[in-house]
This record gives C-alpha cells, sequence and structure tokens, in this order.
C-alpha cells in the first residue's frame, strides 16, 4: 500500500512542477507582505521576496539527498540574483536582471536537449512511467532502442526551455515599460502562463505519446515473457532446466 501510494506520488505529473509554480507565487506575495505589510522599500522587498525560494530548493535537495540537475542550477540562479540584489538600487534593474538570471534556465534546458539526458527528463520520467518498476524498465528499453521515443524526450525540453526564456524576454521588457507595483504580479501572471502553455503544448505533443508508447512496451514484454514461458512448459522441463539445456547446447 505505501509503495502503491509512493508510485502515484511520483506519476503525479502536477507534483514534477509545483517547484516552478511555488517559486512564481511565493515571491509575489511576499514582495507585497513586506512592501504594504512591513513598509519595506521597494528595493527590499523586492531582494527579501528572492529569499524564500532559494530556501526552498536547498530543502529540496537535503531532503531528497540526491542531485537533480534542474533544481541545481535554480538553486545557483537564485543565489546569484541574491548576490546581484545586493548591490542594485534600481528596483526596474533589480526585476530585470532576476528575468535576465531566471533565463539561464530556459538556455540551459534548451543547450541539454543535445545531451542524452536533457533537464526536464527529471520531471518527465515519472509522468511518463507512473513510477513503477515495469515503467521505469520499458522506459530504458525504449531510451535504448526507438529514436521516435528519443525525440519525444528531447522535444519536450525545446519546448519548457522556449517557454521560459521567452517569458524572461517579456519580463525584461516589461520591467522597464510597466510600473513596478504592476509589474510583480504580472510578472507572476506571465510565469505561470508560460508553465501552464508548456504544460498543455509538452503534454500533448510529447508526454502522451511517450506514455501510450511505454504501456505498450510494457504490454510487449509481458507477451515476450509468457510466450518464453509457453515454450519452456511445452518443453516438458521446468523453466532453470530448459535454460540449462539451451546452455549445453551453444557450448
Amino acid at each position: 500500500m505505501a509503495e502503491s501510494a509512493a508510485e502515484g506520488e511520483r506519476g503525479n505529473p502536477l507534483a514534477s512542477f509545483v517547484p516552478l509554480i511555488v517559486d512564481a507565487g511565493i515571491p509575489m506575495a511576499s514582495y507585497y507582505l513586506l512592501s504594504d505589510g512591513f513598509g519595506f522599500s521597494t528595493v527590499a522587498a523586492l531582494g527579501w521576496s528572492s529569499v524564500v525560494p532559494a530556501l526552498r530548493t536547498v530543502w529540496g535537495l537535503v531532503r531528497s539527498r540526491s542531485v537533480n540537475g534542474l533544481a541545481l542550477l535554480m538553486l545557483v540562479v537564485n543565489v546569484v540574483g541574491l548576490a546581484l540584489s545586493a548591490v542594485a538600487g534600481d528596483p526596474r534593474l533589480m526585476m530585470a536582471k532576476d528575468s535576465g538570471v531566471s533565463s539561464v534556465v530556459g538556455i540551459a534546458i534548451l543547450l541539454s536537449v543535445r545531451t542524452k539526458r536533457p533537464l526536464m527528463t527529471a520531471g518527465l520520467k515519472p509522468w511518463v512511467t507512473k513510477g513503477s518498476a515495469s515503467g521505469n524498465a520499458a522506459w530504458d528499453r525504449l531510451t535504448a532502442g526507438s529514436e521516435r521515443f528519443r525525440r519525444a524526450e528531447r522535444r519536450f525540453s525545446a519546448i519548457w526551455g522556449t517557454a521560459l526564456l521567452t517569458e524572461c524576454v517579456v519580463k525584461i521588457i516589461g520591467a522597464y515599460t510597466v510600473p513596478v507595483d504592476t509589474m510583480v504580479w504580472l510578472g507572476t501572471v506571465l510565469t505561470v502562463v508560460a508553465i501552464l502553455a508548456a504544460m498543455v503544448i509538452s503534454g500533448g505533443s510529447c508526454a502522451d505519446p511517450m506514455e501510450k508508447m511505454v504501456a505498450a512496451e510494457i504490454a510487449a514484454e509481458a507477451e515476450r515473457t509468457a510466450d518464453a514461458g509457453g515454450a519452456d512448459a511445452g518443453s516438458g522441463m521446468p523453466v532453470g532446466a530448459a535454460a540449462g539445456a539451451a546452455a549445453a547446447v551453444a557450448s
């Protein structure tokens, strides 16, 4: 029961992208709380509102006791953003800086498309395999033997990288053309829209076909196993004896 619950959690597509949504919502709420509720200056509120996402990423890495490439990249981006906030005195420059530094995430995702393991695969694989052992095994077989599957995996990261990079460019433009107080919430809206658009587009064009391919591969593997078991049973030998006889013939 516990294992099934864990697999369900790993297979929840929304759970894979909660960090991106949290990192968009918490800074906005923190900014208005600090500026309107506690009277912080615009620059101070912008700076301190970036602390929580950085701490959340650190806690996620410590709790999982593993290094996720995307999470580690987001941590570096947040830390660099905090460091630059300490020397930036212009709120518009701070907002443009945050978007500019965050664009590194989109660029890194796009560059990772040329590698064997694109960055967004960390969120894609649990979605497609539902965290099951048979699903993970099917994923590995398809990754090794299906160019169509690998192409869909790369396209998934390409879509996410393009969406996040486009969002950053629009936010940099907005930082110098829209009032700061407006841009704080509008920037969050842009982030949420980019995430939702990436989820819809990548889900329909990449994740869903890959999920069907994994399901088909699981069924095919089960059929191959059943056929092998039937052949061993038909030979009149136990499975182990049949394997031993085959090895003897081969030698």
